[in-house]
């Protein structure tokens, strides 16, 4: 077991108990050793395509997650606009200011 505390069996019940462990960047780890394995090792057999496009599927998901939150703070938003807000979420604010003429600052994200 990695570094923290592993909560085994729930005392005098035999069921299993939650797991909280240090991951290797020092946050708590919720995930049950023997899931995390088998989440791992799915990975390793993974190609790199396969790999690749889980990724970019990830990321497409963010982004939708991200353009739902700008559509809900800012319901009355062209689609421009959604666009500049959510491309500023992942561009630096001097980069969006010279390249679309979006100043961070002052629109917000």
């Amino acid at each position: 077991m990695r570094a923290g505390v592993g909560l085994g069996l729930v005392a005098g019940t035999g069921l299993p108990g939650w797991y909280l462990r240090a991951m290797p960047n020092g946050a708590p780890s919720d995930t049950h050793p023997k899931v995390e394995a088998f989440v791992i090792d799915g990975y390793r057999r993974m190609s790199p395509a396969q790999k690749m496009a889980r990724v970019t599927e990830l990321t497409r998901t963010v982004q939708r997650l991200a353009l739902a939150d700008i559509r809900r703070r800012y319901p009355a938003a062209s689609a421009q606009e959604q666009s500049l807000r959510l491309a500023s979420r992942w561009l630096e604010p001097e980069l969006m200011r010279r390249a679309f003429g979006w100043n961070v600052d002052e629109a917000g994200f």
